[in-house]
């Protein structure tokens, strides 16, 4: 006797002919009780004959199919199940891969280095409306939108973040670059151990750093301080 599915389980379809990753696809569904694996293709032409059946819940696609591109399959899925969430699942991390896929119609697109259960958690989130993505393709594609930095306005940042130190400020800084503690400093400027302590605060202030060393590879690096 067939297995009944209950309504509010999510069906799932995996078409991908790496019969490794089929394994743990499977095995890890197994393992969810709020999803089940209803089909398993290996080539394009499967998965384009699987669109002839009633859409399932989620649709798994590898782009590396035997007999083409798994672009073909998203994109026909897209157009014939509009009600199917589509997930990219591939060793392809390249931009143009990821950008003709999720213009097709792929909702989501995972590198095959998700571990079990982290595979049924963005599953769970595709399902629920969000698009889950692999880090590095996340990246990549922030990266393809990030503006191209302007050189008026990377010299207007440049000038911004330089620092300028009052003369006792810069005084200080250079003796505590060649070693002298507070209170040697406090002798040699003829002044309070609490006062040097409060040039040092406000240096800090102005590198934006927390420590000593921090503070003298900043002034460096900003032309505060000899190489």
């Amino acid at each position: 006797m067939p297995q009944q599915i209950h309504s509010s389980v999510v069906r799932v379809a995996l078409v991908d002919d790496d019969t490794g990753f089929q394994a743990a696809v499977a095995e890890a569904l197994k393992q969810a009780l709020d999803m089940h694996l209803v089909s398993v293709s290996g080539t394009l032409a499967a998965g384009l004959n699987l669109l002839k059946s009633p859409p399932v819940d989620i649709l798994i696609v590898d782009l590396g199919l035997p007999d083409g591109s798994g672009i073909s399959l998203v994109q026909q899925a897209y157009l014939q199940w509009p009600t199917c969430n589509i997930m990219v699942s591939t060793t392809f991390a390249d931009e143009t891969n990821v950008m003709k896929s999720l213009e097709a119609g792929a909702t989501g697109y995972l590198l095959k280095d998700s571990s079990q259960q982290n595979l049924i958690n963005e599953l769970r989130s595709l399902h629920s409306g969000g698009s889950p993505i692999s880090p590095l393709i996340a990246r990549k594609i922030l990266m393809r939108f990030r503006p191209e930095k302007a050189p008026l306005k990377t010299t207007a940042l440049a000038e911004e973040s330089c620092v300028t130190l009052s003369a006792r400020e810069q005084e200080v800084l250079e003796l505590i670059t060649k070693g002298f503690t507070s209170n040697e400093i406090a002798a040699l400027l003829l002044v309070s151990h609490h006062t040097v302590l409060t040039f040092v605060r406000r240096i800090y202030a102005k590198l934006k750093v927390n420590s000593k060393t921090e503070a003298i590879y900043e002034a460096r690096a900003q032309g505060l301080l000899d190489k």
